[in-house]
């Protein structure tokens, strides 16, 4: 994810980037943006991600997920799922996430 930030960070920076804790920290730290921090992934954080999806404050999520697990666990089920819900895009790869931050630089997710 923070080689991913670095690539795109003058698309990133001219959006509100959010993000869990330790992920949140090691992008802010590496880029510079401005990146609003919820809590621990495993810690409630995938909930509170969720709820912004929920009330359709989430225009994009970036979710690289670890494709050797074989199970996601029950919070991000649930985030996946609400984001089907809600029409916003996911990319849970780097290859898709490239394809939507270039859209979103673009004006493309203005909707």
């Amino acid at each position: 994810m923070v080689q991913f930030c670095i690539a795109y960070c003058g698309i990133l920076a001219k959006h509100e980037v959010c993000a869990t804790a330790m992920t949140g920290k090691l992008v802010s730290d590496t880029t510079g943006l401005n990146v609003f921090r919820f809590l621990e992934g495993k810690g409630g954080g995938a909930e509170q991600i969720a709820s912004r999806v929920a009330y359709d404050e989430v225009d994009l999520l970036l979710f690289f997920r670890d494709a050797s697990q074989q199970k996601m666990s029950e919070a991000e089920e649930t985030l996946l799922r609400l984001c089907d819900m809600h029409n916003v895009p996911v990319a849970t790869n780097i290859a898709t996430a490239e394809v939507l931050v270039c859209a979103l630089g673009r004006g493309d997710l203005d909707w």
